[in-house]
């Protein structure tokens, strides 16, 4: 199944170029494990969500821990119709069979808990898209009541539910998401902004 994300940087400084050059070395441990394509847009990541998450997580961190406002933007996408299969996206969290929904949020929550610290506080939004499937509010529901209880919930704004907390709880809660909810070989995306040091942040 393909998985992958398009992802965009953006440190809110002088120096933006200097923060996003010192943040990429946090991707030297995944360059083996992920595709990685850069034009002047977006950088494509294409691997399993064990690894895509993870990486996103230390680039994002490294960026803001320059301590000038950053912003990750991103689409992430799994199982899309439109893309071929590649054997780098290979992971056992995906295309299995999807068990009862209660269980799985269980899981959930305990992944979100248990996730490394990384000592910057972050905040997200996100939406997640079940496509294909006429339950797919339910999943979405499912979703939504996981995150209430991960520990990282805020609150419900429209078209998306915003995250507070340790950026490695944030990824992890995105992962969980991701991979949890919506049809196991379906097509599941999400819609994500990731902030720290933020001036406004209330």
């Amino acid at each position: 199944m393909f998985s992958g994300a398009q992802i965009s940087l953006y440190p809110m400084a002088d120096d933006f170029v200097g923060v996003i050059l010192g943040a990429l070395g946090a991707l030297d441990p995944y360059r083996d494990k992920l595709r990685i394509e850069t034009d002047d847009i977006s950088t494509l990541l294409v691997g399993p969500p064990e690894v895509l998450f993870p990486a996103m997580r230390d680039l994002f961190v490294a960026a803001a821990r320059s301590g000038k406002h950053c912003v990750l933007s991103a689409t992430i996408s799994r199982g899309c119709p439109g893309e071929p299969d590649d054997p780098i996206c290979r992971s056992d969290a995906l295309g299995g069979p999807v068990g009862p929904l209660g269980p799985r949020k269980d899981a959930a929550i305990a992944a979100v808990r248990n996730a490394a610290a990384t000592g910057q506080p972050a905040a997200a939004q996100f939406s997640l898209y079940v496509m294909g499937t006429d339950d797919h509010m339910d999943e979405i529901y499912g979703c939504i009541d996981f995150l209430k209880q991960s520990g990282v919930y805020e609150r419900s704004k429209h078209f998306c539910t915003k995250l507070r907390g340790d950026a490695g709880a944030i990824f992890s809660a995105l992962d969980e998401a991701f991979c949890r909810f919506g049809p196991g070989a379906g097509h599941v995306t999400l819609d994500v902004t990731v902030s720290a040091n933020s001036p406004s942040a209330v």
